[in-house]
C-alpha cells in the first residue's frame, strides 16, 4: 500500500462525534466491559488470590474500559499502554482487544504490524504471570492469540472496505466532474459554431448592405425608381442582419443552447441562389458547378462548401470593387470535392451598376474587414476533413481553393 492511500484511510481526530460514533463507542466499551468481567470472575475462582489483587483488576478494568473513550484520539498509545496492562491485570484483556482492533482500522499496515506483534508477544506472559485455574497454560496463549489475530484480520477488513467505499467514492465524484465537463466543452464548441456561422451570414449581409448604400452615395443621379429600389434592398438587408444578429446573441446567452436551433442551413444546392444574390448587388461572378447532382452531396460537405464561396465572394465584394468573379465547383464521391475561387485585380469595372440597371455598382465603395473570415475558412475546411488556402495570383488577383471528402 503506498502513502497516499495509507493517508487515505487514516483519520484525523475528530472534534465531534456524531450518533454513529457515539452507538459505536458505547457497545465498544460494553463488548470490553464483559470480556473484562470474565476474566475477573475466571481469576475469582484461583486459589490464594489476595482480595486486594481481584480488587485492584476490577478497578484497572473498568478504567481501561474508560480509556477506550479516548481510542480514537489516540489509538496507538492507548493501545500499547492497554497492552502492558492486560499482561499483569488480565480484566483490562478486553479493553486491549478493542484498542488493538481500533489501530487496524486506523493506522496503515506498519503501525498496525508492530502493535500487533507487541499483543502476541505479550500472550504467553499474561497465562504465566495470572494462570487461568480452568485453562491450561498452551490453551490460554494460544486462544489469547487466536483472539489478538481476529480482532486485527477483523480490523484490517473494515479498513479495506472503507479504503475501497471512499474509493469508489471518489472514482464516482471525478466521473462527475468529468462528464460535467465534456457537457460545458461540447455546449461551448456548439455555441462557438454557432458564432461562426452567424458571423459568416452577418458578413455577407452586412458587405451587401454596404454595397448598396455606397452605391446610393456614389449615385445621386439616379432615378427615382431605382433609388427606391435599392433602399427596399437596403431595408430588407438590414431587417435580416438585425434578425440574425439577435439570435446569435440569444443563442450565447442561453446557458442551455443546444447548439442547433430550428434554423435551417443552407446546402450546396442553394449556391445558384448565392451567387444570383452576389450579381444583383452588382456583381459579375460567374458559377462553373461540375457535380451532376448536389442532393446526394452530404449537408454538412454542401454547408461547408456554400460557406468558402459566401466567404470568398464576400472578401471579392470588399477588397476587388468590380472585378469579374469565378467559381468553381466539381467533385465526386470517390475524389471529394474541389472549390476554387478566382478575381483579378477589382476597381477597373466600377461604376457599372448591376446586371438589373440598379444603383448597386460597387464603383469604388470600400467595406471594412478585418480578413479573419478567411482564416476561419482554414479552420472550418479542417474540422471537416479537408484544406483551403488563399493568396494572391501572379496577376495580382486574389485566388482561395480548397479541398474537401465528400462525406465528413
Amino acid at each position: 500500500m503506498d502513502m497516499t492511500s495509507e493517508a487515505m484511510t487514516e483519520e484525523l481526530p475528530r472534534t465531534a462525534r456524531s450518533f454513529r460514533d457515539w452507538v459505536v463507542d458505547i457497545l465498544c466499551i460494553a463488548l470490553a466491559a464483559v470480556i473484562g468481567l470474565l476474566n475477573a470472575e475466571a481469576l475469582r475462582k484461583a486459589p490464594d488470590v489476595a482480595p486486594a489483587l481481584l480488587a485492584a483488576d476490577q478497578i484497572v478494568g473498568a478504567a481501561a474500559c474508560v480509556a477506550l473513550w479516548t481510542r480514537r484520539r489516540w489509538p496507538v498509545p492507548l493501545a500499547v499502554t492497554l497492552i502492558v496492562v492486560s499482561t499483569f491485570l488480565p480484566p483490562a484483556g478486553g479493553a486491549m482487544l478493542v484498542a488493538v482492533f481500533t489501530v487496524a482500522v486506523h493506522r496503515p499496515f506498519r503501525t498496525v504490524a508492530a502493535v500487533g506483534g507487541l499483543a502476541l508477544a505479550s500472550e504467553p506472559l499474561q497465562p504465566a504471570l495470572r494462570p487461568d485455574p480452568d485453562l491450561p497454560f498452551l490453551a490460554a496463549t494460544v486462544t489469547g492469540m487466536l483472539l489478538v489475530l481476529a480482532v486485527i484480520g477483523w480490523g484490517m477488513f473494515v479498513r479495506s472496505r472503507r479504503q475501497l467505499v471512499l474509493s469508489l467514492r471518489e472514482r464516482a465524484h471525478r466521473a462527475e466532474a468529468e462528464a460535467q465537463l465534456r457537457a460545458e466543452q461540447a455546449q461551448r464548441l456548439a455555441r462557438e459554431r454557432i458564432a461562426r456561422e452567424m458571423h459568416d451570414v452577418l458578413a455577407h449581409r452586412l458587405s451587401l448592405l454596404c454595397v448598396h448604400a455606397g452605391a446610393l452615395e456614389f449615385r445621386p443621379d439616379a432615378p427615382p425608381s431605382e433609388v427606391a429600389r435599392a433602399a427596399g434592398v437596403i431595408r430588407d438587408s438590414a431587417h435580416q442582419a438585425l434578425e440574425e444578429l439577435r439570435e446569435v446573441i440569444g443563442v450565447l446567452r442561453a446557458p442551455g443552447a443546444d447548439g442547433g436551433g430550428d434554423r435551417p442551413q443552407p446546402t450546396l444546392a442553394a449556391l445558384g441562389e448565392l451567387v444570383e444574390e452576389s450579381r444583383q448587388a452588382g456583381m459579375s461572378v460567374t458559377l462553373h458547378q461540375q457535380v451532376s447532382d448536389a442532393a446526394p452531396v452530404p449537408e454538412a460537405t454542401g454547408r461547408t462548401v456554400y460557406r468558402i464561396v459566401q466567404e470568398a465572394l464576400t472578401n471579392a465584394r470588399k477588397h476587388a470593387a468590380g472585378a469579374e468573379v469565378g467559381v468553381r465547383v466539381e467533385g465526386s464521391p470517390e475524389a471529394g470535392l474541389k472549390i476554387e475561387i478566382v478575381n483579378p485585380p477589382g476597381g477597373e469595372q466600377g461604376g457599372r451598376g448591376g446586371r438589373d440597371g440598379s444603383p448597386a455598382g460597387q464603383g469604388s465603395v470600400s467595406v471594412p474587414g478585418s480578413g479573419q473570415g478567411l482564416i476561419g475558412l482554414a479552420e472550418r475546411a479542417a474540422l471537416a476533413g479537408g484544406r483551403c488556402a488563399h493568396g494572391p495570383t501572379p496577376d495580382g488577383g486574389f485566388r482561395v481553393h480548397g479541398w474537401l471528402p465528400w462525406r465528413l
